[in-house]
């Protein structure tokens, strides 16, 4: 039996994708949180990644995330570690590949500031959407 025969269509919500590539995100050493790349998301909602981003031009899907990073890490090494991770998840969890995973460094946060936890980063209820 070879042949993997097709049972019906397989639909993956961005938000689900968001959230993949968030919580991979958090667990990379050196991230400390994430942040809105702009005003209007921290208002608004728009962003359900808090500070991770989908776009998707001519079928290819690409992310944006928005982070601060632990003071005394090295910016490039942490970088290319997320970028890794975030790929290797998507394609194991949804089997989606990204195209890009661009990383955007808003801030270095002091050595004292506390760690949020990972279930506070994501606190919303999914099941009264």
């Amino acid at each position: 039996m070879g042949i993997e025969e097709q049972l019906g269509d397989i639909v993956i919500a961005p938000r689900v994708l968001e959230k993949i590539i968030a919580i991979a995100t958090a667990k990379v050493d050196g991230v400390h949180s994430f942040s809105n790349s702009s005003v209007s998301d921290t208002l608004t909602k728009l962003s359900l990644g808090r500070g991770v981003y989908l776009k998707e031009v001519e079928g290819e899907l690409t992310t944006d995330i928005y982070l601060y990073l632990q003071y005394g890490v090295s910016v490039p090494t942490t970088a290319m570690a997320i970028q890794k991770a975030v790929k290797d998840s998507v394609l194991e969890m949804a089997d989606v590949e990204l195209s890009a995973v661009n990383i955007h460094v808003a801030g270095i946060v002091p050595d004292k500031t506390p760690k949020p936890k990972l279930e506070d980063l994501f606190n919303e209820d999914f099941l009264n959407d």
